[in-house]
């Protein structure tokens, strides 16, 4: 009774490590696929990337603006098909195997877009990854009901490139396109000199336009009030 009692036993952990093997399909790159890299470095735009094998890539991008702002995008080679709930979990990394799982919280991914998360959650994932940590997204594939998809952000090499993008968004210009998109410009009064507010501005356009390639054409027009003020 008791060797058939130990035999059984084995036989359900082999059909349980079966049923994990068609349950779930996890992306992840290994510590000798893991790469982190700086794609985008300027005044204007902060971008950095970590290529998935089989799946896409996940990207971190800041922009210049008033406020220091995060976003996170997993770019999918094929996108979702139906939109799914998403829960974000911090996994030890594959040499940690004592330490436990964090739940970090949950999420959507709407149906034929790729996964964003942004604000302090983004902010969370970054520092997760700092830690050593492999952020990892899980969901129910929506191709087939019985298997959940894991992916996940592999933390090797991550610390230098990480250094470079802090740096960079800390070099943003403090400002958008927005901001200085329409422009009044004031002379101080009775004179033809632009005020201090008036050249800071100016000094802020002209900065602008030479970090952006894409602007070709910038439009002046002046005209004086009635008390002969000039703009």
């Amino acid at each position: 009774m008791n060797k058939w009692l130990i035999t059984s036993g084995v036989m359900l952990s082999l059909l349980s490590a079966n049923s994990y093997a068609v349950m779930g399909k996890r992306y992840v790159a290994t510590p000798q696929q893991s790469q982190w890299e700086m794609v985008v470095n300027t005044p204007l735009e902060c971008q950095l990337v970590h290529p998935i094998p089989s799946f896409g890539d996940a990207v971190f991008s800041s922009r210049a603006s008033k406020k220091i702002n995060l976003d996170f995008e997993l770019k999918m080679r094929r996108p979702m098909g139906e939109t799914r709930n998403v829960s974000l979990i911090s996994m030890p990394p594959p040499w940690r195997p004592g330490e436990h799982a964090d739940r970090i919280t949950n999420l959507k991914f709407f149906k034929q877009f790729d996964g964003y998360v942004g604000g302090q959650t983004a902010w969370g994932i970054l520092s997760e990854l700092e830690k050593g940590r492999y952020p990892t997204f899980s969901y129910q594939d929506w191709q087939s009901r019985d298997q959940r998809i894991e992916v996940a952000l592999s933390s090797v090499l991550f610390q230098s490139k990480y250094n470079a993008f802090s740096d960079c968004i800390a070099n943003l210009l403090k400002y958008s396109f927005e901001d200085i998109a329409f422009t009044i410009l004031h002379y101080e009064r009775q004179g033809d000199q632009l005020t201090k507010a008036s050249k800071k501005r100016l000094a802020q356009i002209a900065d602008y336009v030479r970090h952006n390639q894409d602007i070709d054409l910038v439009l002046v027009a002046t005209y004086t009030d009635s008390t002969d003020g000039k703009s």
